[in-house]
């Protein structure tokens, strides 16, 4: 295996590992019954200031344009309706 496979390998384990995580911890707050919209907001301001730390600006708007773009092109919806 490549160095560059090797890399990919680790990087999907952890976004596994990390989705299971948070995918646990909205059940959690559910259970609580914490508003869902409370519970978004929450992750996606805690998302944006964890990639602030890693990614300069630009980077994070085009992370932002292609989330936009998804949900424009009805993507999530389609997601949601899958569950």
């Amino acid at each position: 295996m490549s160095e560059k496979e090797t890399e990919e390998s680790g990087l999907a384990e952890g976004l596994g590992q990390a989705g299971a995580v948070v995918n646990k911890t909205i059940q959690y707050l559910l259970e609580k019954n914490c508003d869902e919209v409370s519970i978004a907001s929450a992750l996606l301001g805690g998302a944006l200031g964890l990639l602030a730390h890693v990614l300069d600006d630009a980077a994070i708007v085009r992370i932002l344009e292609n989330a936009t773009a998804s949900v424009k092109a009805g993507e999530l919806r389609r997601i949601a309706a899958m569950k």
